[in-house]
């Protein structure tokens, strides 16, 4: 997939990050165990150029959900990134899946 990027005025390219965050749903008894299955997956990303965050997490609250959060400076370094990952070191069935991919131009202090 190509990245059009968003242009400024003076049509230079703005630097666009990319999040992609969301949840999904294993069976229970799997969760924590696939979960640990993922760590070499979060280290290697966490290294990879252009990772500024990954993250994947059981849910305290939800029993089979499994939270993830990745933050990367372009859409890039993602796409390099999906073509090398590894697959988790446990596989399961995956239930409702609710991931979305959000480009980010502009990003800010949380409060003014």
């Amino acid at each position: 997939m190509s990245h059009i990027g968003a242009w400024n005025f003076q049509g230079r390219r703005l630097m666009v990050s990319v999040i992609v965050a969301g949840s999904f749903y294993v069976d229970p008894a799997e969760r924590d165990r696939y979960v640990d299955g993922c760590r070499n997956l979060v280290e290697q990303a966490r290294g990879a150029p252009g990772c500024l965050d990954l993250a994947i997490s059981a849910d305290p609250f939800e029993p089979g959900r499994i939270n993830m959060f990745e933050y990367w400076d372009s859409q890039e370094s993602l796409d390099a990134w999906r073509a090398r990952a590894p697959h988790p070191a446990v596989q399961t069935a995956l239930g409702e899946v609710e991931v979305f991919k959000h480009d980010i131009a502009r990003s800010g202090p949380p409060f003014d």
